[in-house]
């Protein structure tokens, strides 16, 4: 069954790569409906790996809600800096910041949700239940830091090619 997520989670997210360089305008942006069938593919992911019994179900929509929230916003984020660098307007630093204080307040916000939401939850899972989660958990680590490496490598990649 572990081995069996595994390989679903790995093939959602090689096929969901995308959004790791949706910040970057030469690749073709997410639509909102994109976003909401990646979102309903992770959360379909996430419940049918939990296994959840008819007790754990009645915690389920509050951490449902917090997840697509979160996607929610994330999308609002990525559209709003496309948007703003399609302007091709001159940068303001001081925006700038004010701007990504802004977002890291709304994901902090978004986090704290979503923690409050699967507390309840975490804590009626099996021992069983809880390895798997923690077994996706450990794959979204690793697929995010990867996608911030290439990030970054482009970045420099880019930067030597000036």
């Amino acid at each position: 069954m572990v081995k069996r997520v595994f390989c679903l989670v790995t093939a959602l997210f090689v096929a969901s790569s995308s959004l790791a360089y949706a910040q970057d305008t030469s690749q073709p942006r997410l639509t909102q409906t994109d976003m909401n069938v990646l979102t309903d593919a992770r959360i379909g992911i996430l419940k049918a790996a939990l296994q959840l019994t008819p007790e754990q179900t009645k915690y389920w929509p509050a951490v449902e809600e917090a997840i697509r929230a979160r996607a929610q916003a994330r999308y609002q984020r990525i559209a709003a800096i496309a948007d703003r660098l399609g302007q091709g307007r001159e940068v303001d630093p001081i925006e700038l910041i004010r701007g990504r204080a802004d977002a890291l307040a709304q994901r902090a916000a978004g986090l704290k949700k979503l923690a409050d939401a699967w507390q309840p939850l975490y804590q009626s899972l099996n021992p069983d239940q809880k390895e798997r989660m923690h077994v996706l958990a450990l794959r979204v680590v690793s697929q995010l830091r990867d996608a911030f490496d290439t990030r970054r490598m482009r970045m420099y990649d880019e930067r030597d090619d000036d």
